[in-house]
């Protein structure tokens, strides 16, 4: 078997942050006085930059670090607990492990951030690198996670990425890395097939058997 060295998104792919995301924007939202759409719409939430999905919703350009900043007021105190591992992501993290594979984070979320989620909930010592955005916008999208990454790591032979948005694979197809998308995040099966994700997993043991393909 041919080891790999595997990207994982963070949101939607390993933990389901879905509930503390979408309070926080909705905080946003309402501190502009604009429509907060329903829970299932807000999901969009998850995952992109914020920036560009605030602006979606109704913010003005202008005024999207305004909306992100009122997001982080309350996603850095609490929103950030309001998240959960999805169920067999310990154990299929383990079992990649034992293989050999080496494995890495590559998020949108700040850094910072997902190093202090992960090791919350007892992931981070299967990752080599935890690496995402910068709060300096130096690095804001997943092709700059990744760029940053691999320079990082002095490059990776024989790489996937792990993702649940056509964001992730689109992000990776910029370095040529593969995407194996999962369906049990934010992102749409569809959009994730439309940008070239390679195998679309839905349950941890699928996931598995893909990356060992």
């Amino acid at each position: 078997m041919m080891q790999k060295a595997i990207f994982f998104d963070l949101d939607g792919t390993l933990t389901d942050s879905g509930e503390g995301i979408i309070n926080c924007a909705t905080l946003a939202l309402e501190h502009f006085g604009l429509r907060v759409p329903s829970r299932e719409e807000m999901g969009v939430f998850v995952g992109p930059p914020l920036d560009k999905t605030f602006m979606e919703f109704g913010v003005p350009a202008e005024k999207a670090q305004e909306a992100i900043d009122v997001f982080r007021s309350r996603y850095l105190v609490v929103g950030k607990y309001e998240n959960h591992p999805y169920p067999g992501i310990h154990d299929l993290l383990k079992r990649l492990k034992a293989q050999g594979h080496r494995l890495f984070v590559a998020t949108s979320k700040p850094e910072e951030t997902a190093i202090d989620i992960l090791h919350k909930f007892e992931l981070a010592e299967f990752f080599e690198e935890i690496c995402g955005a910068s709060f300096d916008h130096s690095r804001v999208h997943k092709a700059d996670v990744l760029a940053h990454l691999l320079t990082k790591i002095g490059g990776a032979e024989n790489a996937l990425m792990v993702g649940d948005t056509e964001f992730d694979v689109l992000g990776a197809a910029a370095h040529g890395i593969a995407t194996i998308g999962v369906s049990w995040g934010y992102g749409k099966v569809e959009a994730m097939e439309n940008a070239g994700a390679i195998a679309i997993a839905h349950t941890m043991d699928e996931l598995f058997d893909y990356i060992n393909k």
